[in-house]
């Protein structure tokens, strides 16, 4: 059982942003920027094409609305999106909040209070449809 199952399950603590029947978008606790966030299918899956198309593109779908949400929330240029999967093995989506490419590199971290992931988890909560 991978890390993002148990978060899912509720067994870890998360900044849970936005949920249906079938993915989960919570916020990243070692983030790129402010309001990174990630998007896991709760099917655990370890690599993005062995989803079926299906699968993947309801992802894509989720992953969108997760965006639009996150733009809304987050002052920044663009919301960018990055799947690598090498760190936990489970299919999962980084969104972004982008200003600079360094923010998409994974070497600048940003350091959140529990009080400022509530509140920016919360701001994207309610900006999510």
């Amino acid at each position: 059982m991978s890390i993002f199952t148990k978060i899912i399950n509720g067994e870890i603590p998360s900044y849970k942003v936005a949920e249906n029947d079938k993915f989960f978008a919570f916020l990243d606790i070692n983030p790129n920027a402010k309001g990174h966030t990630l998007v896991v299918p709760k099917k655990e899956e370890n690599k993005i094409f062995d989803l079926s198309k299906e699968e993947y593109l309801e992802l894509m779908d989720f992953s969108y609305s997760v965006a639009k949400a996150l733009k809304k929330a987050v002052p920044c240029k663009r919301i960018g999106m990055s799947v690598v999967g090498l760190e936990v093995p489970h299919v999962h989506v980084h969104l972004i909040p982008t200003s600079i490419m360094a923010d998409m590199q994974f070497t600048k971290k940003e350091k959140l209070t529990n009080d400022e992931f509530i509140e920016i988890a919360n701001t994207i909560a309610a900006h999510f449809n």
